[in-house]
């Protein structure tokens, strides 16, 4: 029994290493794409007003 415990073992680490590995790649991507730029005027921008004509649905 202990020796399928630890075969699983040879699976799951480098799965893991895999996964860390791509969640990096994306966070890498997100910071050189600019995705982290200027994080504070998304929320001002919900606070602001919009002229009405730019609301108005025609």
């Amino acid at each position: 029994m202990r020796a399928s415990s630890v075969d699983i073992l040879f699976l799951l680490v480098p799965l893991s290493v895999l996964l860390v590995l791509a969640i990096l790649g994306v966070f890498a991507w997100a910071l050189h794409s600019g995705q982290f730029e200027d994080l504070e005027r998304e929320g001002q921008r919900l606070l602001e007003e919009t002229p009405a004509e730019a609301t108005r649905v025609e």
